[in-house]
């Protein structure tokens, strides 16, 4: 993801920070600290536990503190919970190219090629929600041995308050994760389930359309009772439902299809020398927002309007192709599948990828327009 920050790397996958996630700890700090005293009197009843000593949780800044403490700790559990899924999908010789923490939990970032294989599928969404029960179940039997074991009442109010509350926090995610709805764990292991007995496609419509309706339920609940956060997450889980849906139909769709089907040839290339106010006036002129930069006829970079717009108007003016284009280009061959271009577009945020020889002589150029023009005439043919 662009907008996140990499602090780390766990087994070989970077840990990444979405800016989000900067915004949390004070919120969630201040709403625990806030509800501070409902929340022992609530663990208390869980428990079955009376009058814990609150000497150590109530006074001065300190529901605060353990606010910022809890919701730590709160989202190092939720990133055991996408190591889990991680862990398993690498030993299944899945790529796992991130994990990124932002204000709804977290997103392991995993590879599953065109369409995703249900025997594998079905463990590596299970390890999650296994994970956060793991990770509940230990925080709840540290609260009991704390308050049963050490000596000293306000040090063990105050530990039975955090790992109390960690393990409920723990649990509901569990909880929460098998709710067979996408994007949530347990709508991908109903996905695994149906697809031994129905093409994939058919299996992501069902538990697609059965995550909708949990989110449109969770949306009219949380108007309900005035709570922003459970229509921030009906919206979430709509949209993660709809997405994976379009992806899968998208895949079956352009399953065998080659780029040479689809890419638009011949292709206008430009020099590394043309003037920057050249290639605007061919943009306008052609209707088309990047080129191939070609350099004796292969390729050597790609120069689209966004880099363009990234340099000011003076300095425009002296720039020519080479200066701005953008030289990391990603090729593939005519004979590449499109679902693969598609997935790069998606994965690299791009809206083009020039086709190339082996030779590195430009072919042509393949673009979402293309890609969803094919899309279309598949769909009505």
């Amino acid at each position: 993801m662009a907008d996140s920050l990499q602090i780390g790397t766990i087994a070989g996958i970077p840990i990444k920070l979405h800016f989000t996630f900067l915004l949390v700890i004070p919120l969630f700090a201040f709403i625990i600290g806030y509800q501070i005293e409902y929340t022992i009197i609530f663990l208390e009843e869980v428990f079955g536990i009376q009058n814990i000593n609150t000497s150590l949780i109530t006074g001065g800044f300190m529901p605060y503190t353990l606010g910022v403490v809890v919701t730590l700790s709160l989202f190092a559990g939720v990133l055991l919970h996408e190591l889990s899924h991680s862990v398993v999908a690498k030993k299944n010789g899945l790529n796992v190219s991130s994990i990124t923490l932002m204000i709804l939990g977290g997103v392991a970032s995993i590879d599953q090629g065109k369409s995703p294989d249900p025997k594998v599928e079905l463990p590596m969404a299970i390890a999650g929600p296994v994970a956060s029960f793991v990770i509940g179940a230990a925080a709840s039997l540290a609260a009991y041995l704390s308050y049963e074991f050490i000596p000293y009442p306000a040090v063990a109010g105050l530990m039975f308050y955090v790992f109390g509350y960690l393990g409920v926090l723990n649990i509901l995610l569990f909880l929460f994760n098998l709710i067979p709805a996408f994007p949530m764990d347990g709508g991908r292991v109903l996905r695994a389930l149906l697809a031994r007995r129905l093409p994939i496609y058919q299996a992501t419509k069902i538990s697609a359309d059965i995550g909708r309706a949990f989110a449109v339920i969770f949306g009219i609940f949380g108007i309900f009772v005035l709570n922003p956060i459970l229509v921030i997450i009906a919206i979430f889980i709509y949209l993660g439902a709809g997405q994976e849906a379009e992806m899968t139909k998208f895949n079956e769709l352009l399953r065998d299809v080659k780029i040479k089907e689809a890419m638009t040839s011949p292709v206008i290339t430009v020099e590394p020398d043309m003037r920057a106010e050249e290639i605007i006036n061919l943009m306008y002129s052609t209707k088309h927002l990047g080129y191939p930069v070609t350099d004796r006829g292969s390729i050597v970079g790609m120069i689209t309007l966004s880099d363009i717009s990234k340099v000011s108007g003076i300095d425009r003016e002296a720039m020519i192709a080479r200066d701005i284009m953008t030289r990391d280009v990603i090729a593939l061959t005519p004979e590449a599948m499109l679902s693969d271009a598609m997935r790069i577009m998606s994965l690299k945020n791009i809206g083009r990828i020039p086709v190339a020889g082996e030779d590195g002589t430009v072919l042509g150029i393949v673009t979402r327009t293309d890609i969803l023009r094919f899309i279309e005439l598949r769909e009505i043919s």
